[in-house]
């Protein structure tokens, strides 16, 4: 840019102070080791070198950052402002079947203009329009449709003395993308390497394609694809689903459909081993000696069990048989270790947890009531509970708790003479061991077991109530955050002792604290 003309600039100063400068820097004069120029005594005004050497920088610099910090927001702004770009899903489909039409490997003749005789257009129902060239000896020799709608008398019939292309037109296809991948296939030597590059969905269209037109190879390498690769989750029903409506159970869908059913052959239900295989998993999970792993388990059969607990996979006799191997095996080494034989001790609490998980699985299944009768008839376990070391023990008032739970939430149904005599067998060593529960079981909802033992006690008769929260009062007094807090229940007991239900009080009679045995 030419500097030397004879416009003044805004400053005032002579436009001839930048050609000196561009002179001394060409000349080296700037160079840091030489001295600098001689000083011109005619000029009357700064060069720009000096004006910007004793000029300081700080005021355009917060100028330029103030710009800056002002721009930031508004583009911003007008970038959130923009609309998502839209997603012609149309012309992503048309590239598609494109590059399917122009890909070839050597040798294959598929789209061949130059050796093909039949020009066939392909139209979906969303308006999608494609045409290619084929060869009718394959169609024919790999397709049942195309061998009957292209048979020799038909292509006399289209012949007529013309010597182009067979013309032919399939309408209303569901998907052209899919139909191209079909007749591609029909040119390959091997199917099973050619599918090997698609997915599971990929693959269901083709094989629906296949089915329709009567390709029996391609059907055969579709089935045995799926026969052999993963599926995921939401694919599953999809395979399911497509081979019940194809109904290709004489060509090998039978073992594709072995993966996710049980197969039914000859009149005989192979599936009668669901319980076996269910109970031996419980076993397993029972008698498994990885703890950590045996946690992990138990959560993923519960699951499982919870999933399908309409079905009848699972016998309450069999869950009873489980529970009834767990609760003797407690109750021997329970026994043992109230009399000083501490040999296995540990097996305290692992079938005491063991009764805990399974109990969780009869309530779920809503069949616990009779593991309730047989828990609180457990009186000989109950006497003899304060000669075991807590420690050991504690587990045991889990399965109390869950009961408590159970009742107070309405999962367990039973009589007032059953929960009372839980109550009076299992009360007060779950007072002895709460304090040990609250600090060593992890995850212990203590507000959820407090509530359930208030809920317990309340559906007593009222006679029966007083008797157990007098006593709970005295208790708590003395052995505080050691014992469960059911204030609550207290305060509602209360109210019911010595209110009316019209809401008028009345003179609160005078309390007799005494034991009622239940009946």
């Amino acid at each position: 840019m030419d500097f030397t003309g004879g416009t003044t600039l805004s400053n005032g100063h002579s436009p001839s102070s930048f050609t000196q400068f561009n002179s001394a820097l060409t000349a080296g004069l700037l160079n840091p080791m030489s001295p600098p120029p001689p000083l011109d005594k005619t000029r009357s005004s700064p060069t720009l070198f000096e004006m910007m050497a004793s000029e300081p920088d700080i005021h355009p610099r917060n100028q330029t950052q103030n710009q800056a910090q002002t721009q930031v927001p508004i583009s911003a702004s007008r970038q959130q402002q923009q609309p998502p770009p839209v997603i012609d899903k149309q012309a992503l489909t048309m590239q598609r079947i494109s590059d399917l039409l122009s890909t070839r490997s050597p040798g294959n003749q598929f789209n061949d203009p130059v050796s093909s005789d039949i020009k066939l257009t392909l139209s979906s129902k969303d308006d999608i329009s494609v045409s290619m060239n084929v060869h009718r000896q394959i169609l024919v020799a790999h397709s049942r449709f195309f061998a009957v709608k292209l048979s020799d008398r038909w292509a006399k019939q289209q012949r007529n003395g013309s010597s182009g292309p067979y013309i032919v037109e399939i309408a209303d296809c569901d998907d052209v993308e899919v139909y191209i991948e079909t007749l591609r296939l029909m040119y390959c030597k091997d199917l099973r390497k050619r599918l090997m590059r698609e997915d599971v969905s990929k693959v269901l269209g083709i094989l629906k394609v296949s089915a329709a037109i009567g390709f029996d190879a391609g059907v055969l390498s579709c089935l045995e694809y799926l026969e052999a690769a993963p599926w995921a989750e939401d694919e599953e029903e999809k395979v399911a689903s497509l081979l019940a409506e194809l109904r290709l159970e004489n060509v090998g869908a039978g073992e594709v459909l072995k993966r996710v059913s049980v197969e039914v052959t000859n009149g005989t239900d192979e599936g009668g081993d669901n319980e076996e295989v269910l109970l031996r998993l419980l076993h397993v999970v029972l008698e498994g000696k990885d703890e950590k792993a045996r946690r992990e388990m138990k959560v993923l059969v519960s699951k499982m069990l919870h999933e399908n607990s309409s079905q009848n996979d699972l016998r309450k006799e069999s869950l009873y048989a489980a529970c009834d191997g767990c609760l003797e095996l407690l109750r021997h080494h329970f026994l043992r270790a109230a009399s000083s034989d501490l040999q296995d001790v540990s097996q305290i609490a692992r079938q005491a947890d063991n009764l805990h998980w399974i109990l969780d699985i009869l309530i779920d299944r809503q069949i616990a009531e009779d593991f309730l009768k047989s828990w609180a008839s457990q009186s000989d376990l109950a006497d003899c509970h304060s000669k075991v070391p807590a420690v050991h023990r504690y587990e045991v008032s889990r399965v109390t708790a869950r009961l408590f739970v159970g009742i107070g939430k309405g999962q367990l149904l039973a009589s007032k003479e059953v929960r009372c005599l839980l109550l009076q067998t299992w009360l007060v060593p779950f007072y002895d061991d709460f304090g040990w529960m609250r600090r060593a079981s992890k995850g212990l909802d203590r507000h959820l077991i407090e509530d359930g033992l208030s809920n317990t006690i309340l559906t007593l008769p009222l006679a029966w109530q007083q008797d157990i929260l007098l006593a709970w009062f005295d208790r708590f007094l003395n052995s505080g955050e050691d014992c469960p807090n059911i204030q609550r229940g207290f305060e509602v007991w209360w109210r019911r002792a010595f209110y009316r239900r019209s809401g008028g009080q009345e003179l609160p009679r005078q309390l007799q604290v005494k034991l009622s045995n239940c009946p």
